[in-house]
């Protein structure tokens, strides 16, 4: 009988290992054939590992080694003497000694992805997904989307709130509407998650400070290049705030340890992409009325929906604030109440309005946020003056019932703010296995 204590140890050397190791040292490592580059009596063998590209040596007629049965794909096991060499990646290279073949393709790969930009169309990409993120650009991307989330978790840990996981499957939409996944449910009527909303709003009661990172779903029949209908969710929410200025600090600060981690964390992804990150030292705050006024008189452009923004109007008021201020971000605050949930809490000066916001980045929303009505007697005013019941409210309202601090919070679309941090122009480039109305594969 075997027990198990721990980690199994291998003696395989990582990138940084064989970039530090010295002159002449045995290494052994992992990974599969990138490409290969035969020049002669000469190949080069470039493994992709987790850490990035691996340049090994193969010198013809020396020892027993024979590399004519390797292909791109192959998973291999190689052993080799370092050698510094400015001109590979890292600084360092293996000249072989030993490869072991620890699995092979049984067809050719039908992408180039040893190219360092793929040229297939997007929907060749995303049809071959599983294939096409193994390019070192496609992969890069969600590199840097998982230090979006590791920011964004380190960050809120910091601050004192607690990680959730709440439902995906409910009885009941949190925001209403009719962009709602239905599904049977053991032969009940149930939908999908538009949003945690709900749920985390009742665990400030508990716990005063939480967020959660989790998929959402919406059945909006939008076939653009900013729509998704299923998308990654970084949720928060707060209690104990003086006004949902409070959220938009934290939000602000949020960013700044995303953008910083990503900056010393992700330097090299950022390179490959030639990403330059925006600035979020400090975002303006604009009224949402004052803001269409802006750009209508800046950039003459009629104001045509008076309770809402159009993309266009959102580009222009990234373009305006970043013409005016130099700012990348801007806050438009006052959304009016028609445009917002029933758990909005409306300006007291002008009930037309709610204290609520959203977070444009480049001229694209990406943050929906504000203050929520936290007294009972409030929201059930609300509920009902929106024509709305009790029915399947009755567990969220119960929380309120008993009492609530007061508390607000937010919702960033993490493939949009990935998207926008890289500049790509569609959504689903940002995406691992994006699910949009033509796409339920791969």
């Amino acid at each position: 009988m075997e027990f198990m204590k721990g980690i199994i140890e291998k003696e395989i050397a990582g990138i940084q290992e064989i970039g530090e190791a010295k002159e002449g040292a045995l290494a052994k490592t992992e990974g599969m054939i990138h490409s290969i580059r035969r020049m002669g009596e000469i190949s080069f063998v470039i493994l992709r590992r987790r850490d990035g590209l691996l340049q090994t040596v193969y010198e013809e007629g020396k020892g027993d080694l024979d590399i004519r049965g390797l292909k791109e794909g192959d998973a291999v096991q190689v052993l080799g003497v370092v050698r510094k060499e400015e001109r590979a990646p890292h600084g360092a290279e293996l000249r072989l000694e030993k490869v072991r073949i620890l699995s092979e393709p049984s067809e050719p790969l039908p992408l180039p992805v040893d190219k360092w930009k793929l040229s297939s169309s997007l929907e060749a990409r995303l049809d071959m997904r599983p294939i096409s993120l193994r390019n070192v650009r496609e992969r890069a991307r969600f590199k840097i989307q998982e230090g979006i989330v590791k920011g964004f978790r380190e960050f809120l840990y910091g601050q004192g709130f607690t990680e959730i996981h709440t439902p995906k499957i409910g009885a009941k939409s949190a925001e209403g509407g009719a962009n709602i996944f239905k599904l049977a449910y053991f032969h009940k009527p149930a939908v999908l998650a538009q949003s945690p909303q709900l749920y985390k709003q009742i665990m400030v009661g508990v716990f005063d400070r939480v967020f959660e990172t989790g998929p959402v779903f919406r059945a909006e029949k939008h076939n653009t290049k900013r729509h998704l209908n299923e998308y990654v969710s970084l949720d928060l929410e707060m209690g104990y705030i003086d006004g949902f200025e409070d959220i938009m600090g934290m939000e602000t600060a949020l960013l700044q340890h995303i953008l910083k981690t990503l900056e010393t964390e992700y330097r090299a992804e950022l390179d490959i992409l030639k990403v330059t990150l925006p600035s979020a030292d400090q975002i303006p705050a604009v009224r949402f009325d004052e803001a269409k006024k802006l750009v209508s008189e800046k950039y003459g452009r009629p104001i045509r929906a008076p309770f809402d923004l159009e993309p266009e109007e959102e580009q222009l008021i990234g373009k305006y604030f970043k013409e005016e201020y130099g700012a990348d971000f801007v806050f438009v605050t006052h959304y009016p109440s028609k445009k917002r949930p029933f758990y909005a809490m409306d300006d007291e000066s002008d009930r037309r309005y709610t204290l609520s916001f959203d977070l444009l980045l480049n001229g694209m929303e990406i943050t929906t946020g504000g203050q929520r009505i936290h007294d009972y007697k409030k929201l059930l005013e609300k509920i009902y003056d929106r024509g709305m019941t009790e029915e399947g409210l009755e567990t969220y309202l119960d929380a309120f019932k008993y009492g609530m601090p007061p508390h607000g919070g937010l919702g960033i679309g993490l493939e949009r703010l990935t998207m926008n941090l890289l500049g790509e122009d569609n959504v689903r480039e940002a995406s691992l296995f994006p699910r949009d109305m033509n796409r339920l594969k791969p």
